[in-house]
């Protein structure tokens, strides 16, 4: 199977790429390096049925071949990362609408009997106490600075299930809850590896906030199974889903658990939103996905708990 994977070069999509090699597909990743890394695909590059370009997913002149060449495509490109989210809020708006704009066109045009996977986000939940995903979406407008992030991606679902109804668009949405692994960089605000990497230095574990918020870790490994699964059957195409662990745990207690696993001396310290992102910010307090449907569709069960998982970073950061 040919695999195209936009945003390749990045956390979840180089795991992608190493996973599609492993089955015996071909895989082309295409990916700006905006936060992608090389270093994210070093594992993959000598491979003989790899492929890598440099190129931005809304100019990128050979597109159209691309998704004539593939059998599936998972389109991971966007601008993420909540720092780089509030510094580039025009950026993200441009980048991610118009980025999949001009996939979801060109697979209407080239490729209505390939598979297309989008990849939402969480986000576009907004405050909502529910996640199910024909249910509310609560985002609010006051003292938000991630809202540019989370109507782009809710924009991209619209426009998706627009060229489905329309052009029939073999496309699943999946929408991502705090994915967790391998490959993850803190450097643009994902609190699992600043926490092992604080933690295995002995330095102070930073917390946002009053620590009290909740979230719901899943392993990359048991994400890239879970979509897999969704790809690989038709009755998903023109769906949602979430796509996640519902297994929460508070921010504080998250910072213990890494402290303890890793044998570390860090204290925890508390940095004001204001502080820590430079202006006002209403935080989402919890955010756990309800995987009835996944589960329905295609009984998915969960092989990495969130202590594994961090065990696993603690050990790969001191080796």
């Amino acid at each position: 199977m040919n695999i195209l994977i936009t945003g390749g070069c990045g956390f979840i999509g180089s795991n992608l790429a190493t996973f599609h090699l492993a089955k015996g597909d071909r895989v082309f990743v295409v990916d700006d390096l905006s936060t992608g890394s090389l270093t994210n695909i070093r594992a993959c590059e000598n491979h003989p049925d790899f492929r890598f370009e440099k190129a931005n997913i809304t100019n990128w002149d050979g597109l159209d071949d691309a998704i004539i060449w593939s059998d599936r495509i998972y389109h991971l490109a966007a601008v993420i990362g909540i720092f780089r989210v509030l510094a580039e809020p025009v950026n993200v708006i441009e980048t991610n609408i118009e980025g999949s704009r001009r996939i979801f066109r060109s697979i209407a045009r080239f490729g209505t009997q390939k598979r297309l996977i989008f990849a939402s986000s969480s986000c576009v939940y907004g405050d909502a106490v529910e996640s199910f995903e024909d249910g509310e979406l609560l985002i609010r407008q006051q003292h938000n600075p991630l809202l540019t992030y989370a109507i782009s991606k809710l924009a991209d679902e619209v426009m998706a299930l627009a060229y489905y109804h329309e052009s029939q668009l073999p496309v699943t949405i999946i929408r991502l809850f705090n994915v967790i692994g391998p490959r993850q960089t803190g450097q643009y605000g994902m609190v699992v590896p600043r926490f092992v990497k604080q933690a295995c230095n002995n330095e102070p574990l930073t917390i946002f906030g009053d620590g009290t918020q909740t979230r719901s870790f899943c392993d990359v490994r048991d994400t890239i199974a879970a979509i897999d699964l969704l790809a690989n059957q038709t009755n998903t195409i023109g769906e949602i889903f979430n796509v996640g662990a519902d297994a929460e745990i508070s921010i504080n207690d998250l910072a213990d658990l890494v402290r303890v696993l890793a044998d570390s001396q860090s204290p925890s310290t508390y940095i004001p939103y204001k502080e820590a992102y430079g202006g006002e910010f209403n935080d989402t307090m919890q955010r756990k996905p309800n995987l009835q449907k996944l589960i329905q569709f295609t009984n998915f069960k969960h092989q990495w708990t969130l202590k594994k998982t961090i065990a696993e970073l603690i050990n790969f950061a001191r080796n």
